[in-house]
């Protein structure tokens, strides 16, 4: 098969080299290993114009290797029951509808607390295991509301922030809005660039944007939502990944949630394969969520496959990959889960916020 995403035939900037040249390779900081070799947190780099023209996609290759993820690798039973069960503490578990009220957010934290029921947890015999999500994903508004709920669970609250989820308002508003977010509690801020900048290649408009949201976010994550259903091409998808990651970007995140094409296999192969690339070239790892159309346990498992392979497995936890899903996905889940230790499938009313 062709390449799907061609190299850069470059060397990277002497900033890129400064930074990753003075790590040790034993240094205890080492957030994963490709490779390996052990990676860091992401702190930026400058922005290297040359290496992000230098970018190119084979979409028909990227096509056919999407196609083939979900014939090559399955999983069953107890197996199964592990990646499911990995897929729960992965989730960001999410809700972001116009009719939210500060109940249905608290439903949510309780049961992000508490992805399963005592019955199904005693049947399964994983009690020890603790299970829970990975963050819960609400608007600005539930910030508070979601971070009394969390107290004391560890489970971080993210913020959609910067105009979501067109990203269009003034500049001084976004980072404004995401202040206001980290003062209210936010550990993890979900922005959304301006996609007229990819449209018009103005790549140092982009770094520079989405340099500011990281210096707004100060301690809390930063998760850069691309918009990729709106980027057009794939091409674009790379471009803007390496430009976010390149600005500091904690995780990059395919989309909102709220365009018309969301999260998809073909997208996430770009985007993790500049992950990839970029960690072989700065010593740096970025996390990735993708989100938006994620609704079934089978899918969950996709997207696991998809980590695993070309990632591996130190980017299979929750603090380098995320799923943006609603508590839908959550409840299939647990009909999946039920099923193994049942052989029959629950009714969706026995799930609550399904």
């Amino acid at each position: 098969m062709a390449s799907e995403i061609t190299p850069r035939s470059t060397t990277a900037n002497a900033n890129t080299i400064a930074r990753s040249s003075g790590e040790s390779s034993t240094d205890s900081r080492a957030i994963a290993v490709l490779a390996g070799r052990p990676l860091q947190l992401n702190r930026g780099t400058s922005l290297n114009l040359e290496w992000v023209e230098s970018v190119r996609v084979n979409t028909s290759a990227v096509e056919r290797r999407a196609a083939t993820l979900v014939t090559r690798r399955t999983v069953k039973k107890d197996w199964q029951l592990a990646w499911l069960l990995r897929a729960i503490t992965c989730m960001d578990l999410t809700t972001l509808s116009g009719d939210d009220t500060d109940q249905r957010v608290r439903r949510l934290c309780a049961k992000a607390r508490q992805p399963l029921q005592d019955e199904l947890i005693d049947k399964l015999g994983i009690g020890q295991l603790k299970i829970r999500v990975g963050a819960v994903c609400v608007y600005h508004l539930f910030v508070e509301t979601a971070v009394r709920a969390l107290e004391g669970s560890g489970i971080p609250v993210a913020a959609v922030s910067t105009g979501f989820p067109a990203g269009l308002s003034p500049l001084p508003e976004r980072i404004a809005e995401i202040h206001r977010s980290v003062a209210a509690g936010a550990q993890e801020i979900d922005v959304v660039i301006t996609r007229a900048h990819v449209f018009g290649g103005e790549w140092q408009k982009l770094y520079d944007e989405i340099l500011a949201f990281k210096d707004a976010c100060g301690p809390a994550h930063l998760k850069v939502i691309l918009g990729t259903g709106d980027l057009l091409t794939l091409r674009n998808v790379a471009k803007a990944s390496m430009v976010a990651m390149m600005a500091g970007a904690d995780f990059i995140k395919t989309s909102t949630g709220k365009e018309t094409v969301n999260a998809t296999l073909p997208v996430g192969l770009v985007m993790t394969r500049a992950i990839r690339e970029y960690a072989e070239e700065t010593g740096m790892a970025v996390g990735f969520k993708p989100a938006g159309g994620i609704r079934t346990a089978k899918q969950s498992l996709e997207w696991l496959a998809l980590i695993k392979e070309e990632l591996g497995d130190a980017w299979l936890s929750p603090h380098l990959f995320r799923l943006g899903a609603s508590s839908g996905m959550l409840a299939d889940i647990e009909r999946q889960l039920e099923f193994h230790v049942t052989g029959r499938y629950s009714a969706e009313h026995r799930h609550p916020m399904a």
